[in-house]
């Protein structure tokens, strides 16, 4: 990798931030009604949420928290034993989540999960799961005389049954349920790491451990059940890497968890794309038969009780348009989710994108993996808005971008990403 970077980390710096400033003052300026809420006018585009600065419980946490990655953790990445450094990432990711996110008190992890148009208040209501499913799609549309809530009924059945298996063991409540997928998201980088090492791409993870540890996605990994998507993701990837380059047997749980994920929400099919990656990265493509199959019998497994996939997948389209979707402009959301994406990751990813060419070819292929399932998702415009949350699954990868930056970028680089989901964590509230 080069030293000095010339002016394409800066240009793709400055676009960035240009994108996320664009997408802000569009509409502020102009009076632009994008209805980044359903409650449109109390909104702060292109967030789903508000502007809202504050301090609370988990400032001071989350500044040392910051404070300690920025100073001990790239040198810790390259000097800790790969177990150590994983549970290292896992406690570090931790901490940055749960100090984000309390930052409005306990409400910060609680608040979301509870709110009626969110899985847990449906979850908790049912107690037979193939009656369930047999009336899940007909409960869909908006016209429906007892339609789903928003988030229920805009996904595929396996999100509310995870809530309603945690409801089950006792932990449905909301604060239990928000510190079960915390916990989980905590562990989306130590899934990383072990994907990148099985593709002999383990001094990337070190180097990006950091920045993945900061992510300011940690804002919605904490509070939202995308979380859980994007933790499944996650760890499909690694199952499948290791089937790729040490045993096929680990194409099992590779496509159990990836054939899963088809049934948290219909958009993660996408993720194929990143899976593809992994093989290319890996230089092998025996998994991908048996992962594709065992894959599929996932959703397949609910047929005999009701839920027919692509059935429930054309009545969500319809309840789509039907909705807010209806409502906001492409012209503006077609660019403004890209804008999410920057914002969400942290500009210093665009700035390594302007060097891509300087990745190896395992994080170059994820790079490029997860930004072709999002240019996808955009186009498809049945994304409109609230990527914020939507893409958590494939912004892990995205971040392994900043990896191509110079070397004298990177201490300043993690100062500023810390200091960019500090600043956003103070000032927006997401909405999640």
């Amino acid at each position: 990798m080069g030293s000095s970077g010339g002016v394409a980390p800066w240009l793709g710096l400055a676009a960035g931030l240009l994108l996320v400033a664009a997408a802000i003052l569009a509409p502020l300026l102009t009076g632009w009604e994008v209805h980044s809420r359903f409650s449109a006018p109390e909104g702060f585009p292109p967030w789903q949420g508000w502007l809202d600065p504050r301090v609370g419980p988990g400032t001071l946490p989350s500044l040392l928290v910051a404070a300690l990655v920025v100073t001990r953790g790239a040198s810790l990445a390259q000097r800790l034993p790969f177990a150590r450094l994983a549970i290292a990432t896992f406690l570090a990711s931790l901490a940055w989540l749960v100090s984000l996110a309390t930052i409005d008190g306990t409400s910060g992890i609680s608040g979301v999960l509870g709110e009626p148009n969110e899985y847990l208040e449906t979850a908790r209501s049912v107690h037979d799961v193939p009656v369930f499913l047999g009336e899940f799609v007909d409960r869909v549309p908006l016209d429906a005389a007892d339609n789903w809530p928003v988030h229920v009924s805009g996904h595929p059945p396996g999100m509310t049954l995870f809530f309603v298996f945690l409801a089950r063991i006792g932990l449905g409540g909301d604060l239990a349920a928000g510190l079960v997928v915390t916990a989980l998201a905590a562990t989306i980088v130590p899934a990383v790491l072990v994907a990148l090492r099985a593709l002999d791409a383990d001094e990337v993870g070190r180097r990006a451990a950091p920045y993945l540890v900061l992510t300011p996605a940690a804002l919605l990994l904490a509070v939202s059940a995308d979380a859980v998507m994007a933790t499944v993701a996650a760890w499909g990837l690694a199952a499948l890497a290791a089937a790729a380059s040490r045993s096929l047997w680990w194409s099992v749980p590779s496509g159990l968890l990836l054939g899963s994920l088809v049934l948290l929400s219909y958009g993660l099919g996408l993720l194929g794309c990143l899976a593809l990656t992994v093989l290319f990265a890996a230089r092998s493509w025996r998994p991908l038969l048996p992962t594709a199959l065992v894959a599929l019998a996932v959703p397949l497994s609910l047929a005999p009780f009701g839920y027919w996939w692509p059935e429930g997948f054309t009545v969500l389209r319809e309840r789509y348009w039907d909705g807010v979707a209806s409502l906001r402009p492409a012209s503006y959301w077609l660019w403004a989710d890209l804008a999410l994406v920057v914002a969400t990751v942290g500009p210093w990813a665009t700035a390594g994108l302007a060097r891509l060419r300087d990745l190896p070819r395992a994080p170059l292929a994820l790079v490029v993996g997860a930004l072709a399932a999002m240019v996808v998702a955009d186009l498809s415009l049945m994304s409109k808005a609230e990527v914020e949350r939507i893409w958590l699954p494939f912004m892990p990868w995205l971040t392994l971008a900043v990896v191509a930056l110079p070397k004298r970028w990177l201490g300043p680089a993690l100062v500023g990403q810390a200091c960019w989901t500090l600043l956003l964590a103070h000032l927006v509230d997401t909405g999640w």
